[in-house]
């Protein structure tokens, strides 16, 4: 979300939010998916350890495995226009 504010646009007056590093919520994470929070309307920076092996073995072992039920014919992988692969020496 947003958070601040920006006087010159009337429609955006002041926002407020907070900030968050989120796991999935499944047994080898926190419970309620939060790594790291910060204070709520408070300029700060979060910090949190990510285990990116842990997550890999989540996505093959774990009870939430959102990559196997995902309808291919929804979310295409495959990119729209040619990519140019350039090697730099």
């Amino acid at each position: 979300g947003c958070v601040g504010n920006l006087p010159q646009v009337r429609s955006f007056l002041v926002n407020y939010g907070q900030s968050a590093v989120c796991t999935p919520c499944d047994v080898a994470f926190p419970k309620d998916g939060v790594a790291a929070e910060a204070d709520p309307n408070c300029e700060t920076v979060v910090i949190s350890e990510l285990d990116l092996g842990s997550l890999e073995e989540q996505r093959e072992l774990g009870s939430v495995r959102p990559l196997y039920d995902r309808r291919s014919d929804l979310y295409d992988l495959t990119s729209k226009v040619p990519i140019e692969i350039v090697q730099v020496q």
